[in-house]
């Protein structure tokens, strides 16, 4: 196998074309079974191996810099890289990441994960280069879904006035996660179209070249007019009228064609775009059927591409998703948001239903949030549904458009916690930070799928803006029989004890029972409530908490500056000095990728490694040997 061979890109520079061609093949076989073991990013990664292979033959890495947007497409290249042999612990806790990261290679040149960002990080090292007098190429790699989000356009009015190379490539695949909407994938569809116009450019001046005497000239005439050519066969020509060569569509799956456009980009003293064409999922059927249902995999069978371990009971995500429908039925006002993805938040369904009331912005979490405030202005009640780590792109847009006018916009923020093997740019451990702290925001938190509908309901009652945040994956259905009404700003009591009380928020009231039902079996009775709201928290049961037990113990699955128990905390401080807190909360740092159960033990926040803290800060006595190693209880403490 060539694969095999390949540690680096002179091995890779040393293949024939036809090599070149089985070494694609080889490398799509590789990334198809290690994901099916790890899980991971797959249709994007299937679609840009020949892309990355000629990348790695023109350029000079790791001098040359690729910086890939997003980075959910860079499995390629970490193979290419001398990573392959990593790829069992692709994702894993202490394995490689599923993003570029500058810490494992210096062939990740930057950091990404988020979408939108490649021009403009692209743009700025092309600077810094030119400013210190270096001599290396800079390429962004960015996806046609990604130039939906409004920072790619500041960075492409920006690259245009660079005086030096910079290249830019355009991945067109027609898709993000769901398929592309609105008018740049129509501007995109009509530039696809123009191939047949570049190899009737090509073929002409060929042509023209080849008539003695005269044809050099009559070539060069025809290029000082190809900008008006172009204006007329092309619609719109947006980069060229920016002042950004564009050269292209180029069919991405032909490494030689996509070497000639990179050598001859290079050779420009400005910005340059390559227009790439490529398939999301090529090489697996499946994934090619379904490019959706294949961004991001659990283990599957390679075979049939169905899921190794299919879920078991309701997600959060389908609970929001049944109850809006729901609600929407009864309510005409509701419209849902979504930025780009319907099937990840749930909405899909929603969209079949009401498909005049779901708007998909493309990845444009600002604009989802200043519309949305839009339509509220207007009279309407939309929901916003996004990952809490994508909830982070429209932070001023809450600030400004939603809170300062009180405006009712409901923010589904799911995935909040610990996300687990995409890591550091997708933990949603932030969120009770960056939404508590502004004016007029309810930012509420479920223990269960019960709560979670019985708060989105409460949530369309109230006439300001709220936040609901509930963890990724199966939904919990314990403490069904504790189901006080949803009543705003208020808490709920749901086990009383003595001398110490477990105030949890949220994913971690499980947890917290977990915890009371343990040290039952050592004889302490402990004090078990529902916070249920981080915003405004109720002070009133803290009150009454602080003044009949001697330790109250905040659980959060938030960083801990500015979360729900600093708020607890200095409370209790200011008003019974003489009561002690524990705040159970993630560190105040970015989380690694890995499995969320071995990160919560990591981070301490299981209820096994919440008890052993308990012991060592002397809340609870040292266990007997009796007590130790008894291990989770078997339920999920989500």
């Amino acid at each position: 196998m060539l694969l095999e061979h390949i540690n680096g890109p002179e091995d890779l520079k040393r293949l024939t074309g036809k090599q070149a061609e089985l070494l694609a093949q080889e490398i799509r076989e590789f990334i198809i079974e290690k994901t099916s073991h790890t899980g991971g990013h797959l249709a994007s990664n299937l679609g840009v191996v020949e892309l990355t292979i000629a990348l790695f033959r023109v350029l000079n890495l790791p001098e040359d810099k690729i910086i890939w947007d997003v980075g959910h497409q860079a499995y390629t290249h970490k193979i290419l890289s001398g990573r392959k042999d990593d790829f069992d612990g692709l994702r894993q806790l202490g394995g490689i990441s599923g993003f570029p990261k500058r810490g494992e290679s210096p062939y990740d040149s930057f950091d990404t994960g988020h979408s939108s960002t490649s021009i403009s990080a692209g743009l700025g090292m092309a600077q810094g280069r030119d400013i210190r007098g270096e001599d290396y190429t800079v390429v962004s790699v960015i996806g046609d879904g990604s130039l939906t989000g409004g920072m790619a356009y500041e960075a492409l009015n920006n690259a245009s006035h660079i005086k030096k190379n910079f290249i830019i490539i355009l991945n067109d695949n027609n898709m993000s996660i769901s398929k592309n909407v609105g008018g740049v994938s129509n501007y995109l569809n009509g530039l696809r179209t123009a191939a047949g116009y570049n190899r009737f450019k090509r073929v002409l001046e060929e042509k023209l070249r080849g008539i003695p005497l005269i044809g050099n000239g009559i070539a060069k005439r025809l290029k000082r007019t190809k900008d008006s050519i172009k204006g007329i066969v092309i619609p719109g020509m947006l980069f060229e009228d920016m002042g950004i060569t564009y050269l292209g569509p180029v069919n991405g799956h032909d490494i030689r064609a996509v070497e000639r456009a990179l050598r001859d980009a290079k050779k420009l003293d400005h910005a340059v775009l390559i227009h790439v064409l490529t398939k999301k999922g090529k090489g697996y059927a499946p994934a090619e059927k379904a490019p959706e249902k294949f961004h991001g995999v659990e283990p599957f069978d390679i075979r049939t591409g169905k899921k190794l371990r299919p879920a078991s009971g309701l997600t959060y995500t389908q609970v929001f998703s049944d109850k809006l429908i729901s609600l929407a039925e009864k309510n005409k006002n509701i419209v849902a948001v979504t930025a780009a993805m319907p099937d990840g938040t749930g909405l899909s369904r929603f969209r079949d239903l009401y498909p005049e009331r779901f708007f998909d912005v493309g990845i444009a979490e600002a604009h989802a949030v200043t519309s949305s405030a839009g339509m509220a202005a207007a009279g309407l009640r939309p929901v916003v549904a996004v990952y809490s780590s994508f909830l982070q792109r429209g932070f001023d847009q809450i600030v400004h458009d939603v809170c300062l006018q009180n405006l009712p916009v409901v923010f589904a923020v799911d995935r909040s916690g610990l996300v687990g093997s995409d890591g550091e740019t997708h933990q949603g451990i932030f969120d009770l930070s960056y939404l508590g702290e502004i004016p007029n925001m309810t930012v509420m938190a479920p223990k269960n799928m019960w709560e979670l509908e019985e708060m989105l309901e409460f949530a369309f009652k109230l006439n300001g803006p709220s936040a609901i945040r509930y963890p990724r994956g199966k939904a919990y259905t314990g403490l069904k029989e504790y189901q006080a009404p949803v009543e705003y700003g208020k808490g709920e009591l749901l086990a009383e004890g003595e001398k110490i009380a477990l105030l949890a928020l949220g994913s971690m009231v499980s947890t917290a029972q977990h915890i009371r039902e343990k040290l039952s079996a050592e004889g302490y009775s402990l004090t078990l409530a529902n916070a249920r709201f981080a915003k405004p928290v109720d002070l009133a049961l803290v009150e009454r908490l602080a003044a009949s037990h001697g330790v109250i113990i905040t659980l959060e699955e938030n960083v801990e500056r500015g979360g729900f128990g600093q708020i607890v905390t200095e409370y209790i401080h200011a008003h019974h000095p003489d009561v002690r807190t524990v705040n159970i909360t993630l560190p105040d740092a970015y989380v690694e990728h890995g499995d969320v159960t071995a990160l919560r033990k990591l981070l301490g926040i299981d209820s096994d490694s919440v008890i052993e803290k308990l012991r060592r800060e002397g809340v609870i006595r040292p266990a007997h040997k009796e007590d130790r190693g008894t291990g989770e209880t078997g339920k999920t403490e989500r």
